[in-house]
């Protein structure tokens, strides 16, 4: 599991009410709200990620994506002077780093340097068993990962209304046992879309938006001029 996918599971707590505004789920307990909140971003046909995420090693990750129900996605990650474009499309994962993601990438693998002046700065056609890349363009496994273990939703408090990106939501809090803060911000109005969630204090600090829901996702193939395969390059020993 990423550690995003770790810190909304975290985030999504399954108990007390807690006090603070019952507007608009009136009678509703933190642990109902949240459960609505899980149920109605899994049904959502697409969303918007972005935000940045802490990693176990120290290494802030950031990532803006756009991903629906098909995989379909685009968007961009990256970490320090590392960064990368991506598209899914047609079941076909397509990335664009500079050299830094490269070489980062490729260090382990023979000839690395050489394969880093081939690919750096083209779209280039990752294998379907990639491990760095699995999972990165997966709506459907990232929100199930909020819901894997109820044991961690429990003990969430509701807190005030306020707004996020303009959108107003309840926050539901949760004192986690790194001594961190982890706060989870619902949608008062239309369906209980996640809005936000953020992780202050504790190993791996977080902060992710969510939004755009339901927009149409539709990257494009690049073209074959701009594309290398990298499963080709690594077979031809370039």
């Amino acid at each position: 599991m990423t550690v995003l996918s770790a810190a909304l599971l975290t985030s999504c707590g399954d108990s007390d009410d807690g006090g603070g505004s019952d507007k608009p789920f009136a009678g509703d307990s933190a642990d109902r709200i949240a459960a609505k909140a899980v149920k109605a971003t899994k049904g959502a046909d697409s969303m918007r990620v972005k935000g940045d995420v802490r990693q176990t090693d120290g290494k802030s990750v950031s990532m803006d994506i756009v991903v629906d129900q098909a995989k379909n996605c685009q968007g961009t990650i990256g970490t320090g002077g590392s960064e990368a474009e991506v598209r899914h499309t047609d079941g076909t994962l397509y990335l664009r780093g500079n050299e830094q993601y490269w070489k980062s990438a490729l260090k382990t693998q023979p000839g690395a340097q050489k394969a880093v002046s081939k690919v750096a700065d083209k779209w280039v056609k990752m294998p379907a068993d990639d491990a760095s890349t699995s999972g990165l363009c997966d709506k459907q496994g990232l929100v199930a990962s909020m819901d894997e273990n109820k044991s961690e939703r429990k003990g969430m408090k509701k807190g005030d209304t306020t707004t996020v990106d303009g959108k107003e939501a309840i926050a539901l809090t949760k004192k986690g046992s790194g001594g961190e803060t982890n706060t989870l911000y619902v949608a008062t109005e239309g369906k209980p879309y996640i809005l936000r969630i953020s992780v202050k204090g504790g190993d791996t600090p977080n902060d992710a938006t969510f939004g755009d829901y339901n927009k149409p996702v539709r990257p494009k193939a690049p073209a074959k001029d701009e594309t290398v395969d990298l499963k080709q390059l690594a077979a031809s020993g370039q």
